[in-house]
Formats: structure tokens, C-alpha cells, sequence
């Protein structure tokens, strides 16, 4: 069965310069972003930005085939559309779909749009920790491809590097906050917003809205 997706058009009929695929958090769909508000808000952003909001199939995310999916059933046919910018994202466990999409397939994005990622269970936090931080963890394992790890050995690619370049946003009470500074660590301070608020939709909101202002 094929990824679920909903795709919205900054001016129908068009093709925006840019594209941005968007994956959900656990067991929400599509259709939740706009329950959320996030076509509105891009809409009053006056964006000229297209969206594919994507379902992160668990099975697929434990599975390690999410990555493969994302790219043969999404961006591959994306990028042959005309877009200038294909960028990928999500928010909580989609962020991390994004990220470790990213670790396989190096090059496949032109930017990583993350709101609060899902940081990983605390056995791979507490790694990342006592190596004394993501830029300094030895990201030289050979992971699985369901391997949460994977997401991080991306990011600390892409941190200092900035290629592909990220923008990380998340609430300081959400309860996985401290992985998220640690995933914040290794990026500039323009590229990372932390505002009030938890691991919820009217937060992620309010970032989706920062992040549309700020990079216009």
C-alpha cells in the first residue's frame, strides 16, 4: 500500500519554486496539519512553497523501509516536477524519518525542516551524551537501516557542514527537550528555535509559523 499523502499547492495550478514534504508524528495524518492550522499559517506567510504532507507508517519507520519509500514513492517523481528546491521534514517521529531518509541518501534533499524530532530512545541519547555530544559521538557504526542512530550520524553530517542545511525547532517543555539541545548543538544559532511550550500541536504551530517567517 502506498505512503498516505495530501498535497497542497501554494496557487493551484502552478508549480511553486519550492517543495517541501512534510512527515507526520506517530498515528497522525495528513489531514492533521490542516486541523492544525499549518496551510493557513503558510498561506498569511505568503510562501510561495508547495507541500506533501506524508503519514509515517510505523511499520515502515521499525522496519528500516521508510527511507526507500520516501524516496522511489515521493521524491524521485518530485523532482522531476520543475521544482527549484525539494526539501524534506517532519515533525517528532517524521522528523526523524527525515533525518535518517537523509543518512541514506546523502544529496537527496536541499534542506531538512525539523520540528521537535523524535530524539530516539535514551539509550541512544545517553550514548550520544557521554561521548561528551553530537560533534564529538564516533558515528562510525555500521547501523541497520532501522537504526534511530542513523538520524543522528545525518545530522551531525549535515550540522557542521550545512549540506544539505537544517533548521531544528522545538518546545522548551517538551519532554524530549534534551535531546533536542543536544541535536541543537551542532547547528548555528540562526537555524534553531526554541519557544514555549510541549510535544503538541498548537507548539508546533507556533514553530511551523517562526519558521515561515524567518526563512521567507
Amino acid at each position: 500500500m502506498a505512503l498516505n499523502t495530501l498535497a497542497l499547492t501554494a496557487t493551484p495550478g502552478t508549480t511553486a519554486p519550492e517543495l517541501l514534504v512534510l512527515l507526520a508524528g506517530a498515528y497522525d495524518k495528513p489531514a492533521d496539519f490542516l486541523s492544525a492550522g499549518f496551510d493557513t499559517a503558510l498561506r498569511a506567510s505568503g510562501r510561495a512553497i508547495d507541500l506533501i504532507l506524508v503519514e509515517s507508517d510505523l511499520s515502515a519507520v521499525c522496519d528500516g523501509s521508510l527511507s526507500t519509500r520516501i524516496e522511489d514513492e515521493i521524491l524521485v517523481g518530485a523532482r522531476q516536477s520543475g521544482y527549484q528546491r525539494v526539501l524534506t521534514g517532519g515533525i517528532s517521529i517524521g522528523g526523524l524519518a527525515a533525518l535518517m531518509h537523509a543518512d541514506h541518501y546523502p544529496g537527496g534533499s536541499d534542506g531538512l525542516v525539523l520540528i521537535a524530532p523524535y530524539p530516539g530512545n535514551r539509550s541512544i541519547t545517553g550514548e550520544i551524551d557521554r561521548a561528551g555530544g553530537l560533534a564529538n559521538w564516533p558515528a562510525n557504526g555500521n547501523f541497520a537501516t532501522n537504526d534511530e542512530r542513523c538520524g543522528w550520524r545525518a545530522l551531525q553530517r549535515c550540522g557542521p557542514q550545512r549540506a544539505p542545511p537544517v533548521w531544528l525547532g522545538y518546545g522548551g517543555d517538551d519532554r524530549f527537550a534534551g535531546g533536542h539541545a543536544m541535536m541543537a548543538a551542532v547547528l548555528a544559532e540562526a537555524d534553531r528555535c526554541v519557544l514555549s511550550g510541549g510535544h503538541d500541536w498548537p507548539t508546533w504551530l507556533c514553530l511551523w509559523q517562526r519558521y515561515l517567517a524567518d526563512h521567507g
